[in-house]
């Protein structure tokens, strides 16, 4: 099987690659692709060097599957071209997320929409796929009014440029040039740009994404997402309205019987989910699951991921494998 990376170079093209690797997705031929100052650059994958190429050239060599990490401008105009090859594409940008005759998935939530005749696949956000892991569930049994969620965004969010400048503002250089303001030492309460409404895109994706990768449109969700000084993993405050009542055992226990996450709950001993322990890993980690006592059927809890792995490289991978199972790939 001849699978193509697009964006081989970056954070989230290089995660692709170390996840098929891992998981020893069946690849025959690596094609890497990356823009033109990159093509020739060797890329090695399971101790085999591969040249860098161009989309022109990856398409001429038929891949039947590409990953797509370049950035949306790229994917609107390079995945249907790829898909008009025969080639299966997963996008991880937000260009094809909320068109109505594209899928948007999380293998854990909804992989069973996914059909023969689904040539792009969109790759949802990285802060929507942590956060659908743990309500999906719940909305399955209790039913979800309403969500309230703040992030706590790494800077690896915004690519190797942006952990470079934390880290050069760590070393004592002020200089910016990726966000608005110096990053070290503060949160910016900005992801995305500022639309209209005082929200931001990022905010915006969230609460339609959630609606979509869960089949509901009755579902409210209001976001405020904030970038933080960490350089790698998200991590959220969600708040959940329950249209019907719960207890916290059954809380979690239905959590921890749920694929691809991990619960760590246990405040007596400060146990609780931390980006430190979730660099690197594909699952999610919920934690400081409580009852809000300010409001009936109500739900507090701090979900953590890695952002370049199940926020992005991990879930497209097993998108891939999903459509490799049913024979399609």
């Amino acid at each position: 099987m001849k699978v193509a990376v697009v964006g081989a170079t970056g954070l989230v093209g290089k995660a692709m690659l170390k996840v098929l690797e891992e998981r020893n997705f069946p690849v025959t031929e690596l094609i890497p692709v990356a823009s033109d100052r990159s093509v020739g650059k060797k890329i090695s994958y399971k101790g085999v060097e591969y040249a860098v190429v161009n989309a022109a050239t990856a398409i001429a060599m038929k891949p039947a599957l590409a990953l797509f990490s370049a950035g949306g401008a790229i994917s609107k105009e390079l995945a249907p071209q790829f898909a008009d090859a025969g080639c299966r594409v997963v996008d991880n940008s937000s260009a094809w997320r909320m068109d109505p005759t594209k899928k948007l998935v999380v293998p854990e939530v909804n992989g069973h929409v996914l059909t023969k005749d689904d040539y792009i696949i969109a790759n949802p956000n990285c802060s929507t796929i942590q956060m659908v892991m743990v309500l999906d569930p719940i909305h399955k049994k209790y039913g979800i009014k309403r969500v309230v969620v703040s992030t706590y965004q790494s800077v690896s969010g915004s690519g190797q440029m942006a952990v470079d400048e934390l880290m050069a503002q760590r070393s004592g250089n002020p200089e910016h040039r990726i966000y608005p303001y110096q990053i070290d030492l503060n949160v910016l309460p900005h992801i995305d740009i500022f639309q209209e409404n005082g929200y931001t895109k990022e905010e915006m994706k969230m609460s339609q994404e959630t609606c979509k990768i869960m089949g509901d449109d009755k579902v409210a969700v209001t976001a405020t997402a904030v970038r933080v000084p960490v350089t790698a993993g998200h991590s959220e405050s969600v708040n959940i309205e329950l249209l019907n009542d719960f207890q916290e055992s059954d809380i979690k226990e239905m959590l921890s019987n749920q694929g691809g996450l991990i619960v760590v709950d246990n405040p007596s001993m400060n146990g609780y989910p931390m980006p430190l322990d979730a660099a690197g890993k594909d699952e999610v980690f919920v934690g400081r699951i409580r009852r809000d006592y300010s409001q009936p059927n109500t739900l507090n809890c701090w979900i953590v991921a890695d952002n370049l792995r199940k926020g992005a490289a991990t879930n497209a991978v097993q998108i891939a494998k999903l459509l490799h199972n049913n024979g399609w790939i």
